[in-house]
């Protein structure tokens, strides 16, 4: 996904950095850009604010996605997955967010569009998640109060 990639890019991180490592690298780049070195320069410290609100999304994002986060958050998700019904789909650019009747929403990464128009026309909407999109694609928890 673009996104991803992008926000790997801007930190200059891989797919294989670890939580620990992406932490590290988050934080050199605060303190190299952060907005309070810039007090005398009004300008600068504009810029500085645009790159340091960049860095924190892709930090949080890379975060969100990460293997480890994932493997924390896994037994949520599968209870989520299994026994909570589909309250409302939304797909935009082969992303595909999945409400859940228990309040978690997450969106799901590289959804492919005829994927999503037999998710549409399935019987059984939670059926097909559970055999083609829940464990096919990289996802996130993107709902108010994940642990992100």
């Amino acid at each position: 996904m673009k996104k991803i990639t992008d926000y790997r890019k801007l930190l200059g991180v891989s797919k294989t950095t670890e939580l620990k490592e992406l932490k590290t690298v988050y934080r050199n780049f605060m303190k190299d850009c952060h907005p309070d070195k810039f007090s005398d320069n009004e300008e600068g410290k504009l810029d500085s604010e645009e790159k340091s609100k960049a860095i924190i999304e892709a930090y949080h994002f890379l975060v969100s996605i990460a293997p480890e986060t994932q493997a924390i958050a896994l037994p949520v998700y599968t209870e989520t997955t299994t026994n909570s019904s589909i309250t409302d789909l939304k797909y935009d650019k082969q992303t595909l967010k999945i409400s859940f009747a228990d309040g978690s929403i997450y969106e799901y990464f590289d959804v492919p569009k005829n994927t999503y128009m037999k998710l549409i026309n399935a019987e059984s909407q939670g059926r097909f998640a559970r055999r083609h999109i829940y464990n096919s694609f990289q996802y996130r928890n993107i709902s108010k109060g994940s642990t992100e």
